[in-house]
């Protein structure tokens, strides 16, 4: 479904965030108090103000309170940041998004309001080191309370075992949720399934137990 999105903060991860939302058909107004940042990012939003995301009186023009997902992507600015976000709670937003690139931010952005904190530096960290850490692991997204999805090898103890046979769930504590076999995933997992060393699983669980496996 579609989604209204008011994006606060046209710096470089703003900008990313409007033109993937406007890949996914979002309806994105953009909100940046430096016209030239507006500029570069009109050919991907649905509207755009120039203006002070801390002046209330401007923020009450937008109507917040109408838009399913505020996102405050303000980074050069930690008290702009804080500000904005307290600002649209107050105002009646629906679900807010803020930017923290420490814990310590996150701590006082939550305790303002902010329903959601991202941290692009330190998620990107995070999967570039787990990543590129492991010969054997394709790709990462990191869940909450430690927990993740991860695309990897095939050990080589399961080569030519069945999903049914290896029992990961029980064994591992972890599931496995898709199997790519000649560059196509398929996602319709069945106990009779038999791996291959060509073949790349999509499991989740647990990260610890998941390196613990590949090692």
């Amino acid at each position: 479904m579609k989604k209204s999105v008011l994006l606060i903060g046209m710096g470089r991860f703003g900008r990313h965030i409007a033109m993937k939302m406007n890949e996914l058909g979002n309806q994105v107004m953009a909100i940046d108090i430096v016209e030239e940042r507006i500029d570069k990012v009109l050919p991907f939003v649905h509207s755009a103000e120039i203006g002070d995301a801390t002046d209330e009186e401007f923020m009450k023009t937008l109507g917040v309170r109408d838009f399913d997902v505020c996102i405050v992507a303000i980074s050069s600015n930690f008290q702009s940041s804080l500000e904005t976000t307290s600002l649209l709670k107050e105002l009646g937003a629906q679900f807010v998004v803020s930017r923290a690139n420490r814990d310590i931010q996150a701590k006082f952005l939550t305790m303002v309001g902010a329903d959601k904190i991202v941290y692009p530096e330190k998620q990107v960290g995070n999967w570039t080191a787990i990543r590129y850490g492991s010969d054997h692991i394709l790709d990462y997204l990191e869940l909450e309370d430690d927990h993740a999805i991860i695309e990897m090898d095939i050990p080589l103890e399961w080569v030519t075992c069945t999903i049914q046979e290896l029992d990961v769930r029980r064994k591992y504590g972890i599931n496995i949720i898709g199997i790519r076999k000649n560059g196509k995933m398929n996602m319709n997992i069945t106990p009779d399934i038999r791996l291959f060393s060509s073949d790349t699983l999509l499991v989740v669980g647990e990260l610890n137990q998941i390196q613990r496996i590949l090692k």
